[in-house]
């Protein structure tokens, strides 16, 4: 198809404002699947998408639209995640766009990933159409939201097209409007190529399959390619589109979206992001804004089983071939036995993989509290990065420590503006803006110690404010911070999967909440078990659990005191000789209990 007659666009949005469900309406009005294959959620292949209704994977679909004029154009669209830590897959796939939908809630306005993706779409230098969803829900306030748009996002709110993309209303009108919006692509096709990996996914009968967008130049099955940042090489078996289905093409010229199969075994080989060029005929450069996707969440993952091990193994490195994003390593703890050091985008990715190695792998498996990238410079000026409790190299050794540091970016009604703000200073955040976007909302700026974000930081914005306010963040570096390693010692021994690196001054609070969850899920033992909360040699939390005692003076029926006493003393001797040589069971509950904070 000519490029005058093709379409790339993106539909950006907050979580939950309707992007699958108005990707679901373009599919049916394409007519590219039978209407009994239909489903829900197309674009959202994991179950886990499904059920949270959210987008983790961004997808691409090519759809045929007959427009008024009578012609024939070509849809191409890509689908983007919505949540935060996914935000690099996002860039991603708006610079493989020409345009952007910019979809906003009719009933909840404008929220602050709307605004950190219009900012992303605009840096691409996108054709952004506003477009106002869920008018037919008895609570959407149009008038309002127009508003929001011309104040917030500094767009023409006359230029905003209303929708309901659960019924159908007024799509119509905007496929429409995206015809005669949108520009088409540039490019030339007989340049040299140049095309932007901004997806890819593993098939297990054809390898990786790359998704791509082709800026510059033509590429047919037989050429060679040449991935520019890996310097690997290889042969194009196909090319093709989506259409749901995977629809090969003779070729993909300049200004297609769509798919090459090369023959490519494992996914990190394929980076996001990456140019794609001809061996023998290079592009000048490639395309900007590449780089490499960093872990920010370190956490290890161990089988419950011991004897599971090697079908953990196994599930690793089958997800590893459909998430490059996913970093490991192998691990082992004194506790839990062996394991791997995993590190993640973000606590919602953690999430992802530990429902899809349970769901999808059939297994039963227990992960150590998340952790940050710890900094920490040594008295003999050497710099060590740390993420895991085990590597803490002491007191003593360390001359200063630095914690990496988010710009929190919070949108909320005026109602709520105490709490949020007492929660940001719960969680040292410091205040950085105070914006009232009207008379009803206030947009909050914080920056805070991301360490402090990961445990339980979303539940309580989402508990003080009633589910309004909505949550964004960048990294913004590191900053000097009082760090210190608690232990927690369970009858006096270390417990190594236990141990967390954290601030000094909420040390003594987070050891007395691990101790008190203890208690309650350690079961009693023969003899008294001690719990206590170290920080080096100092003990700064205890709990204990009682013995379970048996009456040994029930045989006594009188006589002398003496007799009762000699009983007691016997033992209690017996209760000391067992407590040196008797090991605590910690229970794999215990574990998770732990992690919990005192509110769940």
């Amino acid at each position: 198809m000519t490029q005058e007659h093709i379409r790339n666009f993106c539909i950006i949005a907050h979580i939950d404002h309707g992007k699958s469900t108005l990707a679901d309406r373009f599919i049916q009005r394409a007519k590219i699947i039978a209407e009994r294959e239909f489903k829900d959620q197309m674009l959202d292949s994991m179950d886990i998408e499904r059920e949270r209704g959210i987008t983790i994977k961004s997808q691409a679909v090519s759809m045929p639209y007959v427009a008024q004029d009578g012609k024939t154009y070509e849809l191409n669209l890509v689908d983007t995640p919505g949540h935060v830590d996914f935000s690099y897959e996002v860039s991603r796939a708006i610079s493989s766009c020409d345009g952007a939908l910019l979809l906003v809630d009719a009933t909840q306005g404008v929220e602050a990933q709307t605004l950190s993706n219009l900012y992303l779409a605009m840096d691409h230098g996108l054709e952004i159409i506003p477009v106002i969803n869920k008018i037919d829900l008895p609570g959407a306030e149009i008038d309002r939201v127009k508003e929001e748009i011309e104040h917030d996002l500094g767009l023409d709110p006359e230029s905003a097209l209303l929708i309901s993309a659960k019924t159908g209303a007024g799509v119509g009108e905007l496929l429409e409007a995206l015809v005669q919006r949108i520009p088409a692509p540039a490019g030339d096709t007989e340049n040299p190529l140049q095309a932007l990996i901004f997806d890819s996914h593993y098939d297990p009968y054809r390898g990786v399959i790359v998704h791509l967008r082709v800026f510059e130049g033509t590429i047919r099955p037989g050429d060679e390619i040449l991935v520019w940042v890996s310097g690997s090489r290889h042969r194009v078996e196909a090319t093709g589109q989506f259409r749901i289905i995977l629809a090969e093409t003779d070729e993909l010229q300049a200004g297609d979206v769509g798919y090459i199969i090369a023959g490519i075994k494992t996914i990190s080989d394929i980076r996001v992001g990456d140019t794609v060029t001809l061996a023998n005929r290079r592009c000048d450069a490639p395309l900007p804004g590449f780089r490499d996707v960093k872990p920010v969440v370190f956490s290890s993952i161990y089988p419950i089983d011991a004897n599971e091990y090697e079908e953990l193994l196994a599930a690793m490195d089958k997800l590893k071939l459909n998430d490059a994003s996913l970093i490991f390593e192998k691990d082992s703890s004194a506790a839990l036995g062996f394991g791997f050091r995993c590190g993640f985008l973000g606590l919602l990715h953690l999430e992802v993989v530990q429902e899809r190695l349970e769901r999808e792998f059939d297994l039963s498996i227990i992960l150590t509290a998340p952790s940050v990238k710890y900094r920490i410079d040594l008295e003999d000026g050497a710099t060590i990065e740390v993420d895991n409790p085990e590597h803490y190299p002491g007191e003593t050794a360390v001359q200063g420590a630095y914690e990496p540091y988010i710009r929190a970016d919070i949108m909320t009604p005026t109602d709520y503006v105490g709490n949020v703000m007492t929660l940001c200073m719960d969680k040292r955040g410091v205040q950085v803006n105070m914006h009232y976007l009207d008379s009803r909302r206030v947009e909050l700026v914080y920056e805070m110690p991301l360490a402090e974000v990961l445990f339980d930081f979303y539940d309580k914005l989402k508990s003080v404010s009633r589910g309004y306010a909505s949550f964004d963040y960048e990294m913004i570096g590191y900053k000097e911070t009082k760090l210190v390693k608690l232990d927690i010692l369970v009858n006096g021994k270390p417990v190594d999967a236990l141990s967390q690196l954290v601030f000094r001054d909420s040390a003594a609070d987070r050891a007395r909440q691990i101790c008190r969850r203890l208690r309650e899920e350690i079961p009693r033992h023969q003899f008294k078990i001690p719990l206590q909360g170290a920080i080096g040699s100092t003990i700064v939390a205890r709990e204990t659990i009682n013995a379970l005692r048996k009456d040994v003076t029930a045989k006594c029926y009188g006589g002398d005191i003496t007799r009762k006493r000699k009983l007691l003393e016997k033992q209690k001797e017996g209760k000391k000789r067992m407590k040196l040589v008797g090991n605590v069971e910690v229970p794999q509950t215990a574990f998770l209990a732990a992690l919990k904070s005192d509110d769940n």
